[in-house]
């Protein structure tokens, strides 16, 4: 059916990008989740330099457009993006191809990462690594994030929403506020004509326009509405019924399902979320351990999301009833993967035709442009977050006038991570070494200063 749609809307239709073939979608998008190592932003410029100016699957506008929904959009942003990039090349098939992709590797490393946290965090190596890791994990996400700022913070407007969902977000303000305060300023900055790109998106929306994927009718979209959503509650209902409430897995399963739909913001904002569950209310992890989490999913390739498959993984570790407790955690680890991925399926292959629709909706863009921009402003609070916590030994939550933000002892200040955050940086930013190559060279460094006492 849909390939009859495609075929009929092409014969009225304007001259467009060659669509991909499956074998083709299969190699970009494992291309995409491998060379994705360093998080949200570095993956999104990857997925920018292979499908926009490579494939030209689809126009840098229409990226970004695409981009400000899925930031709005629960859930993270990275694999929504590719799962509606992957549909717009392939229709359904494209999409599934291209989440699944954007997921599996890094499963997989996530997998062998909580296997080896588990058995071998304490012993010299395991504390080797990541003593070496974090500071190069924050310079990673120093250099991700200064690719991403280029293509999004154009204008003084977009720059200032950046810097106040940064101190919005270092003061632990919800993350749904942000979002929806900078759509306001967006919406409100059109509507006062501060935005000159009204006629140029229009223009852009006439001129590629892909045939075959108009919105579907009333009927395809229930179904397909309820499909998903079957699917992705399936596990949650089935654990309820058998095992009850307090059951662990059943626990996993309502938590992670809640991250996935009640952070917005994109990936660092289900991250949080994650960790607020997790860390405070229900106690699964320290903070230690998860800043730890968040080391390891820069690590891996795909959306820095698959820390939720750690926290899943310790918890059902540490609580395995009559199961062994690696094959406990593992089960714990794919089902909080699961709950927390599925979701973005459901919310684009569902929603994407119309998307599609309001492409030229000029004050809508306008709000979304904001969006993007206060992602920026997120990710940089988030790498503010992490690197208190790797360059000082100890910090305290300071309140006051009703807010609360973290405050570090300056007399902590490790000096070694302090020295392996610059010359990483160094290395990325002016020798352009990859996330990769930067990240084992830390952590043979992180092993030698604790094989010679240096620190520890």
């Amino acid at each position: 059916m849909d390939v009859t749609a495609s075929m009929s809307a092409q014969k009225g239709s304007v001259a467009e990008p060659d669509r991909a073939s499956l074998g083709d979608a299969v190699r970009i998008w494992a291309h995409v989740s491998a060379a994705g190592i360093g998080g949200p932003a570095l993956q999104i410029t990857t997925m920018h330099r292979l499908v926009v100016e490579g494939r030209q699957w689809i126009s840098e506008k229409r990226f970004y457009h695409a981009l400000s929904y899925c930031i709005a959009l629960p859930g993270p942003e990275t694999q929504q993006l590719a799962v509606y990039v992957g549909w717009l090349a392939n229709r359904t098939i494209g999409g599934i191809i291209a989440g699944a992709l954007f997921i599996l590797p890094g499963a997989f490393c996530m997998m062998v990462l909580s296997i080896g946290y588990v058995t071998g965090a304490e012993s010299q190596i395991g504390q080797a690594v990541i003593l070496g890791v974090k500071p190069a994990i924050l310079a990673v996400m120093t250099e991700a994030i200064l690719r991403f700022g280029r293509h999004v913070l154009r204008g003084r407007l977009m720059v200032a929403i950046a810097a106040l969902a940064f101190m919005a977000a270092f003061l632990k303000i919800a993350f749904p506020v942000i979002v929806l305060g900078a759509a306001l300023i967006g919406l409100c900055a059109e509507l006062a004509g501060v935005s000159s790109s009204m006629r140029e998106e229009a223009s852009d929306h006439k001129q590629q326009e892909l045939s075959g994927h108009a919105p579907p009718g009333v009927l395809n979209f229930v179904r397909s509405l309820t499909m998903w959503f079957v699917l992705w509650l399936a596990p949650m209902i089935a654990l309820f019924a058998i095992f009850g409430p307090q059951n662990v897995y059943t626990q996993i399963s309502f938590v992670f399902g809640k991250v996935a739909v009640m952070a917005i913001g994109g990936d660092f904002a289900v991250v949080v979320y994650a960790a607020q569950q997790a860390v405070d209310s229900y106690h699964w992890v320290s903070s230690s351990e998860m800043q730890d989490a968040i080391a390891m999913g820069e690590m891996v390739p795909g959306t820095i999301m698959i820390v939720t498959q750690f926290l899943g993984f310790i918890t059902a570790y540490r609580d395995p009833g009559t199961l062994p407790p690696l094959f406990a955690g593992a089960l714990g680890g794919l089902l909080a993967t699961w709950m927390t991925f599925a979701p973005c399926f459901l919310m684009i292959l569902v929603v994407a035709p119309y998307i599609e629709g309001l492409r030229g909706r000029t004050f809508l863009n306008g709000a979304l442009r904001s969006v993007t921009a206060a992602a920026v402003g997120m990710l940089v609070s988030l790498s503010v977050w992490f690197a208190i916590r790797t360059m000082f030994h100890h910090i305290e939550q300071v309140h006051y006038a009703g807010l609360t933000f973290d405050m570090p002892d300056v007399a902590t200040l490790d000096p070694w991570a302090l020295g392996l955050f610059i010359a990483a940086a160094i290395a990325m930013l002016r020798f352009k070494f990859s996330a990769a190559v930067t990240l084992i060279t830390s952590s043979a460094v992180g092993m030698i200063l604790l094989a010679v006492g240096l620190t520890g």
